[in-house]
């Protein structure tokens, strides 16, 4: 089957999400073309944390999202080694109710099979010598960084290596329907200031914190809840290594270094709109209080930015945000008993993006008949400098 001849599937956002699965079906031999509304990487991840988790954070009470974790981890560390900084992380105790929760973390740890060491307090401040000094424990993961632009990058310039289209600054205004089946969209392209059509076989909602928005336009519903985080950038790189907090994740209980920063994170509260999220004072002031408590040296550091961004966790009754799970969900709406051809794709990390664009492509060839396997997991991704060649 030629790409030219091949189901059309077209792709809504162009995030970590977006673009892992343009650069899946891409290679399962589908004709690709993907839409973003503004430049590569321009919501949710380009201003999120920037953390490659190892699912430490997640190993005790969200244990499905902790383990989908450290799997996408040792996966992206194989096929995109270009894109991360492998430098690893370290939980720290700092009072007693941590210590106490040392020996539930190394557990749900092994249960996970997170790689997880403890290491003494005096080689935790030999590594990170700005670490407060009076922690009492210390266990060291297998954490990473990445830069989102060039996480997106790297999966998009390998789709566009397999015959992928990539429009980014093209905004989707409506969906276009054949009977009650969505085929296609309807787009206004920011640069030329035109509107057109395009028709597809499927499409996917790859929105992220907007993908109810975008569903809506379809008539069905998602249970994607955007959930805020507040994110204080100090224009410093003080530490090695990813720093958490060894407690249950909490507010200010992580500082990511990533480049010659250091971002200290982060808050979450339910928000309506992804785009208008009004950042609290007190939201930063907390941020702050908390970062300084891990490394007091922080204070000395000038904020060079405060961010918010909305995670678009996957909703659960009677829960509070801070505890929905990381885990993510394909929406097969004609499954579902409502509008056919359109498939939503939500929840997870950006780490986990691989993970989610296979799933999101596992249900798209299925919808089509197509058998084709998932080669993702192994298939090196070319340079993100290759996206412009």
């Amino acid at each position: 089957m030629s790409v030219s001849s091949a189901p059309h599937v077209l792709i809504i956002g162009a995030g970590s999400t977006g673009s892992a699965t343009a650069h899946d079906l891409a290679l399962r031999g589908l004709r690709v073309t993907v839409v973003e509304r503004g430049e590569i990487a321009s919501g949710t991840t380009g201003r999120n944390h920037c953390l490659l988790h190892s699912g430490g954070r997640y190993c005790v009470n969200d244990k499905e999202g902790a383990i989908e974790c450290i799997e996408e981890n040792l996966i992206l560390r194989r096929i995109m080694p270009h894109a991360l900084e492998m430098n690893d992380g370290l939980f720290v105790a700092l009072d007693d109710e941590d210590y106490a929760f040392k020996e539930k973390f190394l557990a749900g740890c092994e249960e996970c099979h997170i790689p997880a060491r403890e290491i003494s307090v005096r080689d935790a401040l030999s590594i990170e010598p700005f670490l407060n000094p009076n922690i009492k424990a210390a266990v060291q993961v297998p954490d990473g960084v990445f830069e989102p632009w060039r996480f997106c990058t790297s999966f998009l310039a390998t789709a566009k290596k397999n015959g992928a289209t990539i429009r980014n600054f093209t905004e989707v205004r409506d969906l276009v329907f054949q009977g009650s089946a969505v085929a296609g969209v309807q787009v206004f392209d920011h640069r030329t200031h035109k509107t057109e059509t395009l028709g597809a076989d499927i499409v996917i909602n790859a929105t992220g914190a907007w993908a109810g928005k975008l569903a809506a336009m379809a008539h069905v519903d998602v249970p994607v809840a955007p959930t805020a985080g507040v994110m204080v950038t100090i224009g410093k790189r003080f530490n090695n290594m990813v720093i958490n907090r060894m407690h249950k994740p909490h507010d200010g209980d992580i500082v990511v270094p990533i480049r010659n920063t250091s971002i200290i994170g982060t808050t979450s509260w339910r928000v309506t709109s992804a785009d208008a999220i009004e950042i609290p004072q007190d939201q930063i002031d907390k941020m702050m209080r908390a970062g300084e408590l891990l490394m007091p040296i922080l204070k000395e550091g000038r904020q060079r930015g405060v961010m918010a961004v909305a995670r678009p966790l996957i909703a659960s009754a009677n829960m509070d945000a801070r505890d929905f799970s990381r885990t993510f969900e394909a929406f097969n709406h004609r499954k579902q008993g409502s509008t056919g051809g359109i498939i939503t794709i939500s929840g997870g990390k950006t780490t986990t993006a691989r993970g989610m664009a296979e799933k999101v492509s596992d249900e798209v060839c299925a919808e089509l008949g197509i058998q084709a396997e998932c080669k993702t997991k192994t298939t090196p991704l070319v340079s993100y400098r290759e996206f412009y060649n």
